[in-house]
Parts: C-alpha cells; structure tokens; sequence
C-alpha cells in the first residue's frame, strides 16, 4: 500500500504543469481547471482538440494532485478535515424515504415510519402541554396547589380506564360477548379498502363529503352531455327542413353536416384526453364517427315522421268512423 500510494515529486510537478497549475493551489483551482481541460480534450466533447489520449493524462494528473493535496492536508492540521476531499456517494432513492427510518422492505419500513409519526406526535403534544403548563403557573405561588390537583385529575382518569377495563373482563368471562355479531371475523378498519393509508382515506372522505368529483368523471359527464346535445340539435334540424327538400334545404343540410362534423371532431378531442386521465382501462372510451352520427339521425328522423302520419291516419279514421256511423247502425236495423 505504501509504495501503490507513492508519487515521486517529478510526477507531482508534471501533474500540476499538465493541470496549468502551480502548487500551492487551492482544491477550488484543481477541479475547475480539470473541468475546463475535460470539456477541451474528452472524446465524446463538440471540441476541434478532443484527444483520448491527452484526457487519459489529464484525468492522471488530476488523480495525482488530489492524493497531494490529500498528504499536505493531513500534514497540515490547520487546513480543512480530510472528509471534504472525499467523494461521497449519494444514498440510494429508497433509503431517502420514510425520512430514514426503518429497515427492511419498504412495506415494513412504511409500516414503521408510520409508528414513528404517531410517537413524535405524542411526543410534541406531550411537550406543548408541558411547556403551556409551566408558562401558565409559572412565578404564582399556586402553582405546586394546581399541579397536585392536575395530578390527581389524572391518577383519578387512570382508575377509571383501569375500572372500565375489569368490567370488560369480567364481562368477557362471564360469557356476555360469546353471541356479538361478527365474533372471530377481522374488524373492518376502513369501510372501501383495509389497505389504503389512514390519512389518504380521511383525505378522500372529506372531499366526497363536500362534493369532489375527480376530473375522469366530470369529462365522462361532460362528452355523454356534449353529444346528446349534439344528437338532438341535427334531429331538430333535420326536422325543421321538411320533406322533400328542395335545393337550398339540401345546401343548408349539407352546412348543418359540415358544422356536425366539426364538433364531433372537438368532441373527440375531449374523448383523448378522458381516455389519458382515466385510471381504468374498461372505461376508456371510442371516437365518435360523424358519418354514423348524421345516418342515425336521419333513421330517427324517419321513425318521427311515420309516428306522426300514423297518429294522423287514427285521427282520421276515427272522425270518418263517427260521421258514418248513423248509416252503417240504418242498415243493420232495416236487415234485421
């Protein structure tokens, strides 16, 4: 290890006169002119002097005056500490969650920061009280009077909770809680999921409660309202021209078409971006066709139409039936 870390002081000179240093320099020195020298010489730089070879001497240099540097240092011990010319490598992603807390798989380590939380919660609450109590009855001269009754108010809580406790038990024993509903099944923490997060569960019960809808659902809404919208303006239309249509209906249908058209193909911008939103993939939705828009518009058009002849042809047939009728009742009575 001695002679692997040995550097003769010619080696040294040339490192500093290859980084165009001097020594002396401080380590600041040492990594900016390495940075400049590797964008001057590395390979895989835009530079018209890129030459692998001169990046090997480089980096060699380089190497060379930080372990100098390092020896000086070490000798030196009014300089920096020697950590700061250590590479430090950074900390895997999965060790920086959870505020470090924990080991083990991450499901475990989520399940033990979650612990952490609730005792430095406790904690804090337990110091805010102790520092609101002593602010309180601080400098009075009934402050040892209140803190035995504080004291005593607690010990009088604690043989409550310890009363309530034997009751449950002897209760147990006897036998009271052998026909409770759902004995031996698992308690239903949560009502949707058992595994979701407690405070995303809250979370999401409170913006239910003050009507959130999330945005994949208010877009299914908005494209189902747009195109019935759209389905009952080209009926309306459509019924407006009459039939047969002379040749200026046919060009206004032909525009009432082309502006149909237009708005599906908006419509079905609407649909691409539901389609990016949605977490599920069977709620995803299809395009619009324009074509079959307009051909099911007229079929709905055309069964209109005969409902309305056909309630006509009853009108008619009743008012010819009740104006008749005296003549066919004659008839039948001169027969008879």
């Amino acid at each position: 290890r001695m002679l692997s870390g040995y550097k003769p002081k010619n080696d040294v000179t040339d490192s500093y006169k290859i980084l165009e240093l001097e020594e002396g320099c401080s380590l600041d020195d040492v990594r900016n002119s390495y940075r400049n020298l590797a964008k001057k010489y590395h390979p895989d730089s835009s530079s018209g002097m890129a030459d692998s070879k001169a990046f090997i001497r480089v980096e060699e240099a380089y190497r060379v005056v930080l372990s100098d540097l390092t020896a000086k240092q070490k000798s030196d011990p009014g300089e920096e500490e020697e950590d700061q010319f250590k590479s430090k490598s950074l900390q895997h992603r999965h060790y920086l969650s959870f505020e470090g807390v924990g080991i083990g798989t991450p499901s475990q380590r989520e399940k033990q920061y979650m612990q952490f939380r609730v005792d430095r919660a406790t904690e804090q609450v337990l110091e805010y009280r102790q520092q609101r109590l002593e602010s309180r009855y601080a400098g009075s001269d009934l402050s040892r009077a209140q803190d035995v009754r504080q004291s005593k108010k607690v010990k009088i809580t604690q043989a409550v909770e310890r009363l309530v406790e034997d009751l449950i038990q002897e209760s147990m024993a006897k036998g009271d809680f052998d026909n409770l509903s759902g004995k031996g099944k698992p308690l239903q923490k949560f009502s949707h999921s058992p595994h979701i997060d407690p405070m995303t569960h809250n979370l999401n019960r409170i913006l239910i409660d003050n009507g959130y809808q999330p945005e994949w659902i208010l877009l299914q809404k908005e494209i189902r309202e747009t195109i019935e919208r759209l389905r009952k303006s080209i009926v309306a239309s459509r019924r407006k021209l009459g039939e047969p249509m002379t040749l200026s209906e046919q060009k206004q249908w032909g525009r009432i078409c082309e502006q149909f058209a237009e708005d599906i193909r908006k419509l079905n911008k609407r649909v691409d971006n539901f389609n990016l939103v949605v977490p599920i993939l069977s709620r995803q939705m299809v395009h619009f066709s324009s074509d079959k828009e307009i051909l099911r518009a007229r079929k709905t058009y055309e069964a209109v139409v005969e409902k309305v002849s056909d309630s006509d042809r009853k009108e008619n047939g009743g008012e010819e039936g009740k104006r008749f009728g005296w003549k066919s009742s004659l008839l039948k009575w001169l027969k008879l």
